[in-house]
């Protein structure tokens, strides 16, 4: 049976006849499931659904919510994709693009995202709806083989957000793809850098003709990467920095390019430095940064294996008042922050909610 509205400690004030309440009315507190189970109701029964978080009032055959779900969440957010991959020398004095950062969307606080966006509106969920959101961290692109264009990375998504894989480095025989942010032109041949996503990254940098032997450094979330210069490859693009993990951290630079006198570095944020001529001086981009790889260069012979992007990551910000399962396929961790719960996603695909 429901019980009857409980008023405390009312008041009668004799001036104007008017009654004042010194505390709230209390209802009878039932979950859904609770409340389905209630018998013997009569039509203008109310109870308060602490599932729902809202009065439910009885019209004689139903149960009828007064209001919408009170209990909503935000989810504040950081999705990068996976970085591409520098592409290989492709031909002797000719050196490969960097590989472009993983595309980059942010929601937390005043951090921007990539390619000069701002700030975006955070996810709104219901809790109690029990929904699956979609989790997936972008693999970053393979390293390229001798004479190889750049391999693009791989998408991240958080339920209605996708961050565009970085797209891979030139070379002599290959363009420079698009991507979340673009790779890098190569040498000689095909020099252009390839344009990033608005609102994810910038474009990678030009290679040179034959008057020089550097390639373009792959483009960043924060910046285009650089021309060549010369021999000398281009730098990478510089990343992005976000605090949504409590302190300020580069995030999705740009690969640098091969050059046959040096390579370009890579971008501040996880991107991986281009290498010299015949040389393994090189690196791959950071993992869970969406950090290009680097590009190579190549004197004589067709060795010039280029270096692999970085994987991405999937960070979400949320009140420690709510608590997430995670489904199978997916590798996270939990840190807090203050009053809130921070996961960080670095590897797979699979579904999570929240209660």
């Amino acid at each position: 049976m429901v019980s009857k509205i409980k008023v405390d400690q009312i008041e009668s004030s004799q001036s104007g006849g008017n009654i004042a309440l010194n505390s709230a009315m209390k209802l009878k507190n039932y979950t859904t499931t609770q409340m389905n189970a209630l018998t013997g109701m009569s039509a203008g029964d109310t109870i308060y659904n602490s599932t729902n978080g809202t009065l439910y009032v009885y019209n004689g055959s139903s149960w009828n919510a007064m209001s919408a779900n009170t209990f909503t969440m935000d989810i504040s957010y950081l999705v990068i994709a996976g970085g591409a991959s520098g592409a290989g020398g492709g031909q002797a004095n000719q050196a490969g693009g960097g590989g472009g950062a993983g595309g980059y969307r942010a929601s937390y606080s005043t951090d921007a995202s990539g390619g000069g966006g701002s700030t975006e509106s955070v996810i709104n969920i219901t809790p109690a709806d029990g929904n699956n959101y979609t989790v997936t961290v972008g693999a970053g692109g393979t390293a390229a083989g001798d004479a190889s264009r750049g391999n693009s990375g791989s998408n991240s998504v958080f339920s209605s957000i996708t961050s565009i894989g970085g797209g891979g480095g030139g070379n002599y025989w290959h363009n420079s793809l698009t991507g979340g942010s673009g790779g890098g032109g190569g040498s000689s041949n095909r020099t252009s850098g390839a344009a990033g996503t608005a609102n994810q990254g910038y474009s990678g940098g030009n290679g040179g003709d034959n008057s020089g032997w550097g390639a373009g450094g792959g483009g960043g979330a924060g910046a285009s990467g650089s021309n060549r210069s010369g021999n000398n490859g281009g730098a990478g693009g510089v990343g992005v920095a976000s605090s949504i993990t409590g302190s300020a951290v580069y995030r999705a630079g740009g690969g640098g390019a091969g050059g046959s006198s040096n390579g370009g570095s890579g971008g501040n944020g996880g991107g991986g430095n281009g290498a010299s001529a015949n040389s393994n001086n090189g690196s791959a981009g950071t993992a869970n940064t969406g950090g290009g790889g680097g590009g190579r260069a190549e004197t004589s012979g067709y060795n010039a294996v280029s270096y692999a992007g970085g994987s991405g990551v999937v960070i979400l910000r949320y009140s420690n008042s709510f608590t997430i399962s995670v489904g199978a396929g997916l590798t996270h961790t939990t840190t807090s922050d203050g009053s809130d719960t921070i996961a960080t996603f670095t590897a797979g695909t699979g579904n999570v909610t929240w209660s």
